[in-house]
């Protein structure tokens, strides 16, 4: 079994702005999630714990690990959006003419300037994926929405173009179990009790 979990929460600024891999720190609630769940796994025999080096899900990882060691993987990143980083949807409209209709007609290929696409993070996490799945035992991932998305919709044979339609909360996790030619999710966006 793979426990993919969505790092905790992170401040959101007002108005909304593109993160990708601008790297942020988790809030008090966030570090709050990570310890719920730090109890709910502590019984878990994780053959390996791997993250995302970005630091909202390295200081996730190191609270559910709770002293386990814990492999840094940037293969597990956040998707980046180049140029929109730190933009609202307004600003990236008005510098980057066209570029937010794009993507909404293409979610799966658009890259935005400087960035990636949906398709390029799904192929540089799905190694990284089964890797974990060829493991003896459980593995638990801290990453991101986009990423975990990502690779579910490719895992699952998934339209990636729909990944938006997977909900994935501030430290949700997902359950996704390895089988003999397909994978299964068990669990989706299950919530800590925080």
């Amino acid at each position: 079994m793979i426990y993919l979990l969505r790092h905790g929460e992170i401040v959101q600024s007002r108005p909304r702005r593109f993160v990708g891999q601008r790297d942020l720190p988790l809030t008090a609630h966030g570090r709050a999630q990570a310890a719920w769940w730090r109890q709910e796994l502590a019984g878990v025999e994780f053959a390996a714990i791997v993250a995302s080096d970005l630091t909202r899900c390295r200081e996730t990882a190191a609270v559910v690990a709770g002293g386990r060691q814990v492999r840094l993987d940037p293969a597990w990143r956040e998707i980046s959006l180049g140029g929109w980083e730190g933009l609202t949807k307004q600003e990236v409209q008005r510098r980057y003419p066209g570029q937010w209709e794009a993507r909404g007609a293409n979610l799966a290929l658009h890259q935005p300037p400087g960035g990636e696409s949906f398709a390029q993070v799904a192929e540089r996490a799905l190694p990284a994926l089964e890797a974990l799945a060829a493991l003896d035992g459980p593995a638990l991932v801290v990453a991101h929405a986009g990423v975990i998305r990502a690779a579910l919709c490719r895992v699952l044979e998934m339209p990636l173009n729909n990944l938006l339609r997977l909900e994935l909360d501030y430290a949700g996790l997902c359950l996704l179990e390895p089988g003999p030619g397909h994978w299964v999710l068990r669990g989706l966006n299950l919530r800590p009790g925080v």
